[in-house]
This record gives C-alpha cells, sequence and structure tokens, in this order.
C-alpha cells in the first residue's frame, strides 16, 4: 500500500491512503480503551466515546450532528478493548470541515454534566439491550473469564450502575489522560492529494497546540502489566432462561508480535472461518443438523491474544455439538495437514482477504487501528508472504499448543 504519513508538531500522527474514490473516509483513531480504564473505571472509555458528540468548546450537541450530516456525510464512533475511533465519510471537497469537526469533539468536548446524566439512560438502554442478546453478550463475559485479573478482563459497557455514576469531571480525567495528540492518529482514504492532506492538518494542528499542553503533562507513566497464563480446564455455566444454548470455548492465544498467530489465523479459517466448507460448520450444520450458526475466532492484542468457538443450538443437543468440536481440533493437532490441503486453505485465504479489502468503509478502520498500534500497515501481499511460508509441521505445532483440551475454558449459557 502506498500510504503516507506527518508527524505534526503536537505529537500526533497523520496517515492517508490514497483510493480513486470521491468519498472520503477519514477519522481519528485515539490510542485508549477498555484495558486503559483503571479499577472503578470500568465503562468509562465507551462512555466518553459517546459524551464526545454531546458538545464542545464551540459546538453544540445538535450542530455536531448537522455538521456533517447537513452536507450528506456520516459521523460515528465505537470503541474496542485497546483505541477508541471516530470516523465519518464525507465527499473530498468536505475534507477540512470534516476535519475540523472531528479535533472538535476529540480534543474540545466539555462533557456538561445535563448531558452526561442524559447520556448516562442511552447507554443504560445500551447495556440493557445488549443483555438481551445472549449471542453477543457470551463474547464479553467469555474474555472477562479468559483474562480475570487482567485490565482486558472487563466488558466495554461497564454496568447500568456504574454508568449512572459517572460525573462530568470523570470524563475529563479520563480523556486527559489519554485523548492527547501524541496518542492519536488522523487517518483518511479516498482521492486526497497528500499535499492537501497535511495542508489541512497543519492548519488543525496550530490550532490545537496551546490547548492540549496542560493535557500532555496530565499523562501518568503507562505501567506494565503481566501477559495472562492459561488456565486448567473449566466449564462455566450460566442460567439465561434462552430458547437455545449458547456455547464458547477457547483459550489464550498469541499477542501481534508472536510469528505465531499466522499459524493460528490459517487454522482459524480452516476451522470455523466465513466459508461455508469450514470444518465445523460442515460438522456441526451440513452433516448433522445441530447448529445454524458456528464460527471460530481470534484476537490479538499487544500482550496477549485470544482464540474461541461459538456455536448455538438446542439444550439438549450441547455435549454432541462440544464432541464434534473436540474431534476437529483433535484432527488438526493429531495429524498434519497434506500439501494439497495447505495449498488449498492458503488459496481460500486469500480470495477471502482480497474480497474483505473492497469493504472500504472497514479496510480504513482496520488499516487506521492497525497503524495507530504498530506505526505501519502490513498490505494484502506482506500478509500472504507470510501466509504462504506456513508448513505442515507449523500449522500442527500450533494446533498443539493452542487446542490442548487441558487448557480450554468453556462458557454455556441455558
Amino acid at each position: 500500500m502506498n500510504y503516507e504519513t506527518i508527524t505534526l508538531p503536537s505529537g500526533l500522527k497523520g496517515v492517508l491512503l490514497p483510493t480513486a474514490s470521491p468519498v472520503v473516509y477519514c477519522g481519528i483513531a485515539v490510542g485508549a480503551g477498555t484495558r486503559n480504564e483503571e479499577k472503578g473505571e470500568e465503562g468509562l472509555a465507551h462512555f466518553c466515546e459517546h459524551l464526545s458528540f454531546k458538545g464542545t468548546e464551540r459546538r453544540s450537541a445538535v450542530q455536531i450532528i448537522n455538521a456533517l450530516e447537513g452536507i450528506g456525510g456520516e459521523l460515528n464512533a465505537f470503541t474496542n478493548k485497546e483505541d477508541t475511533v471516530f470516523y465519518c465519510a464525507v465527499l473530498r471537497e468536505h475534507l477540512p470541515r470534516a476535519v475540523d469537526v472531528l479535533f472538535d469533539i476529540v480534543f474540545h468536548s466539555q462533557y456538561p454534566q445535563a448531558e452526561v446524566e442524559k447520556e448516562s439512560l442511552v447507554v443504560c438502554d445500551e447495556i440493557e439491550s445488549y443483555e438481551d442478546s445472549p449471542a453477543e453478550l457470551i463474547f464479553d463475559e467469555f474474555e472477562d473469564i479468559l483474562f480475570a485479573g487482567h485490565p482486558l478482563g472487563h466488558n466495554i459497557l461497564g454496568s447500568e450502575r456504574q454508568v449512572r455514576g459517572y460525573r462530568s469531571e470523570d470524563a475529563r480525567r479520563f480523556t486527559e489522560r489519554w485523548y492527547r495528540p501524541d496518542n492519536c492518529v488522523v487517518f483518511a482514504s479516498g482521492d486526497v492529494d497528500f499535499s492537501r492532506f497535511q495542508r489541512v492538518l497543519e492548519r488543525a494542528d496550530a490550532k490545537l497546540q496551546g490547548t492540549m499542553r496542560t493535557k500532555q503533562a496530565a499523562h501518568p507513566a503507562e505501567q506494565p502489566t503481566a501477559a495472562p497464563a492459561r488456565g486448567g480446564q473449566h466449564t462455566t455455566i450460566r442460567q439465561k432462561d434462552t430458547h437455545q444454548a449458547h456455547v464458547m470455548l477457547g483459550t489464550v492465544a498469541y499477542p501481534t508480535g508472536d510469528a505465531r498467530r499466522w499459524s493460528l489465523y490459517l487454522l482459524n479459517n480452516i476451522l470455523g472461518g466465513p466459508g461455508m466448507n469450514s470444518r465445523l460448520n460442515l460438522a456441526l450444520r451440513e452433516r448433522n443438523a445441530l447448529v445454524y450458526t458456528v464460527e471460530s475466532s481470534m484476537v490479538s492484542y499487544g500482550d496477549t491474544g485470544a482464540w474461541s468457538v461459538y456455536f448455538g443450538c438446542d439444550t439438549h443437543d450441547v455435549k454432541r455439538c462440544l464432541r464434534l468440536v473436540r474431534r476437529e481440533l483433535d484432527k488438526l493437532m493429531a495429524k498434519p495437514l497434506t500439501p494439497t490441503q495447505l495449498k488449498a486453505a492458503k488459496q481460500q485465504l486469500r480470495g477471502q482477504l482480497a474480497i474483505a479489502c473492497e469493504n472500504r468503509e472497514n479496510f480504513t478502520l482496520d488499516f487506521a487501528r492497525n497503524f495507530l498500534h504498530r506505526g505501519e500497515v502490513a498490505d494484502l501481499t506482506h500478509v500472504m508472504n507470510h501466509v504462504d511460508a506456513l508448513t505442515p509441521a507449523d500449522l500442527q505445532a500450533v494446533a498443539r499448543d493452542v487446542f490442548a483440551e487441558e487448557s480450554m475454558q468453556t462458557l454455556i449459557y441455558q
């Protein structure tokens, strides 16, 4: 990818990925998420994301909405475990306005108490809605189990009690620690000349520098945390009174810097990737009609990772489904893939990644987050070079490490 970067006087980094589209996706990625919350701040990173749209030094909440919506643009945000991303889509001629709005909501939000109290009701509704969706809720609770006692081990939304108790000063305290130029990346993707992108950012940064000095000074030293170890085999059952059972099993896996994650990446796609020919889909759905959805997933963080399988089934089929999943894992542990199988798996992954890259919004957001955390972005060729280098022995070794039954955690909603 021929992306270009700039580091501004405030410490803010900018990255532009040129494309031929007149629609520009741009935003600010902040290096702060759930794991950056201190004890007693659970859910605050996500709450601050919401509150950033509720009034700045220059704009009211309604003016923020109209600033881009009024020209046909879209403005949104999301919070993850390691980052918060504010982003928009506009026509390229509106890039200066988009950058101005983004700088305003990220660096100049006021968090008025009246808006804090109103938005807490909205977030509490979001929490209640989430708790009514066990197929989503189980993913967060499963990570809570895997990462118990670690900063990653609590969910993004927090609890209703905590959210209702937050005040303006809580939001200011959190954002003064983390919403700093040197902890952010401004990104854009579209038919934009880099010199124009640079000028727009330099003007915005010049306005910003004086107001951010105190925030930079308020940032405490980050304390390293030990990576969570794998626990022993354990099953947790929650009574949810749902029509079907929801089940997850998995274990702690590899961080972003671990070369073994490439083997797990390919194994995960073979087992429960998006293809209908994934081994778990064939075993549980196509051959036995036990599930509608079964998938496996992996996530890599800066210091650790997770791998898991999710499926939903009738409550009386849970044990049978777990046996079938275990059988597929054991196969990959016991016998290496043949050269033909490995070649087919690599070819399928290459096609899936190429198609996924066509979704510009998702691709741009992934691009921005990768640059935020690693200072560089690997293109499809780079990724496939890693994957193409994998051997059957590489995959079997990782399967034996990650899929071992004695380290599997299982969570069941029924």
